[in-house]
């Protein structure tokens, strides 16, 4: 019994041997196909820099560079993808690293290479020190300077020296005391003293410049001044694209041309179409003939002389003694015949117009200015005040000289009336269908009535200027002279009809003419009213007279 155990035992052990074995056997296979994977993951890149070729190759281990290798005649080394050529070179292959000189020449795959005098290697770093007569070429571009660094890992080239650098894409060339280039995106950066020039007349002067070399797009930071043919640029921050000419300027840039500036929170403009388009604070200023434009929204074209603007806006001019501000919805700018001495300009204004100048105050519904013949016509409900008066009609013409009245015109439901003094109800009035105005440098000399007139006069003594009558008069033709100093001189008119009542006996329906109004409540106060829009009251709007229709003519029969 105790032989059989044995034999038994003997039997199961030998069974647990060979599972044992069999285990390990299949440990060991799959413990050397995970390895065989890993080792096929983690393999690691060739770092070494190896040297393919040279003429002539010595050692001096006693002389200043014992762990170097003397190399001369067409030297040939390659890294990780790199090639460089060069005259002659010190290679230490334990640090993986070499001087090279003579007509030295990186080349990175078919579009970079970097040339120099002399250079410095350093294969572990992957990092290249190129000095004297540096060019680097990638695609396009053309860096050129003393001293470049290359980050072979990163792309990133690093330039600077003595005399400066310069870039050279396309047509445009960059210059800087020192900057930075980037192969993998092809972006440049550029510091202190940049310019950047070209063959269409563009200069940039500035202190910092990003540079995309794709798009030739221009980032310029700090004061800086972009000048062009026809115009002139100051800005903090913009992006101007030398291939298309088209800039975006920000942080209140300013373009200037021809005498005429403007200034926005943000301008777009385009030297090659000349398109001007400000946002937010916009500030037009044309010192030539004396006038601004304020809006949160311009646009104008300098080349075709057509323009709008909008949104809180305000029409300034000073080539007067005083100043005019004039506030509407929106203003157009059309020109013809523009850079031509035929050239033309046409000035819509609407919506709410408001004027105010000390000496002259304006409102209307719409206004539209001519060059051609220096005209300015108020349109719907048109009221002019001048000083004590108040003149109003259906259409309003206003011809002027370099901005100074000569003549005017109220045409349709004219009316023209003086309050004496302001702390008193009487009021002249003269009513007609037209009114024609004359101005010599600009003061009131002659007024004539025409058509249905009627007049509402009150005579004042001389010595205290008290009332004392009222003088109504009707007439087909009305003509007043009146004297520099505002006194009227004299009177014409055709056959008449007339009354004049002592003051205490007037009637009270003659005191005031049948078409009589007086808005004072609309009158703009200052130049900060002009935004104050205030509508006549009810019942005060101008009648709509029907138009006479011309008569029918019979069919004529054959």
């Amino acid at each position: 019994m105790g032989e059989v155990n044995k034999k038994h035992n003997g039997i199961e052990w030998h069974r647990i041997t060979t599972l044992m074995v069999l285990c390990l056997f299949a440990f060991a296979t799959v413990f050397s196909v995970m390895a065989k994977k890993g080792r096929a993951v983690t393999r690691k890149v060739d770092e070494k820099v190896y040297l393919r070729h040279a003429d002539e190759l010595s050692y001096d281990i006693y002389g200043s560079h014992p762990d170097a290798q003397f190399l001369r005649g067409k030297v040939y080394f390659v890294h990780k993808g790199m090639h460089l050529t060069c005259d002659s070179a010190y290679f230490y292959e334990n640090t993986n690293s070499f001087h090279a000189f003579g007509h030295v020449k990186m080349r990175q795959g078919d579009t970079l290479t970097l040339a120099s005098d002399r250079a410095y290697y350093d294969g572990n770093d992957e990092m290249g020190h190129a000095y004297d007569n540096v060019v680097l070429t990638h695609k396009k571009s053309k860096l050129f300077c003393d001293t470049l660094d290359y980050d072979k890992m990163y792309g990133i080239a690093d330039a600077y020296g003595a005399a400066g650098i310069k870039l050279v894409e396309g047509n445009d060339v960059l210059t800087a005391d020192w900057g930075r280039y980037f192969s993998d995106t092809r972006h440049s950066e550029f510091y202190y003293n940049v310019v950047l020039t070209n063959d269409k007349g563009l200069r940039i002067d500035t202190d910092t410049l990003y540079y995309d070399n794709k798009k030739s797009l221009a980032h310029v930071l700090g004061p800086s001044t972009i000048l062009s043919e026809g115009s002139k640029v100051k800005t903090e921050n913009s992006f101007y694209n030398t291939r298309t000419e088209a800039s975006q300027l920000y942080g209140r840039s300013t373009v200037y041309n021809d005498g005429k500036a403007i200034t926005a929170d943000t301008l777009l403009h385009n030297d090659n179409t000349g398109q001007n388009e400000g946002f937010g604070n916009v500030v037009y200023n044309d010192t030539l003939n004396k006038n601004m434009l304020l809006a949160n929204y311009v646009n104008y074209n300098e080349k075709t002389g057509y323009g709008w603007a909008t949104d809180s806006l305000v029409a300034i001019d000073y080539s007067q003694k005083d100043t005019m501000w004039m506030h509407c919805d929106t203003i157009r700018v059309r020109t013809y015949y523009i850079n031509t001495d035929s050239v033309q300009r046409e000035v819509l204004c609407y919506n709410h117009v408001r004027a105010f100048r000390r000496d002259l105050q304006a409102v209307c519904d719409s206004l539209v200015m001519l060059s051609k013949d220096s005209c300015a016509t108020m349109y719907k409900d048109p009221i002019v005040w001048n000083e004590g008066s108040q003149l109003l009609g259906e259409k309003i013409n206003i011809y002027s000289n370099d901005s100074t009245v000569r003549y005017a015109e109220v045409l349709g439901q004219a009316l023209s009336v003086e309050r004496l003094t302001a702390d008193t109800t009487y009021y002249n009035q003269v009513s007609s269908r037209d009114m024609f105005a004359y101005f010599t440098d600009g003061k009131l000399r002659q007024n004539s009535a025409i058509s249905n007139v009627k007049v509402v006069y009150y005579p004042v003594e001389e010595s205290d200027t008290s009332v004392i009558g009222l003088n109504y008069t009707e007439t087909d033709t009305l003509r007043m002279y009146i004297a520099p100093d505002r006194k009227l001189e004299k009177i014409w008119m055709s056959a008449s009809e007339g009354t004049i009542y002592p003051i205490t006996q007037t009637p009270p329906e003659k005191h005031k003419l049948p078409s009589f109004a007086w808005f004072d409540y609309i009158r703009p106060l200052n130049k900060h009213d002009i935004f104050v829009w205030r509508p006549k009251s009810k019942g005060t709007e101008l009648k709509q007279e029907k138009r006479r229709e011309a008569p029918k003519r019979a069919p004529i029969t054959p």
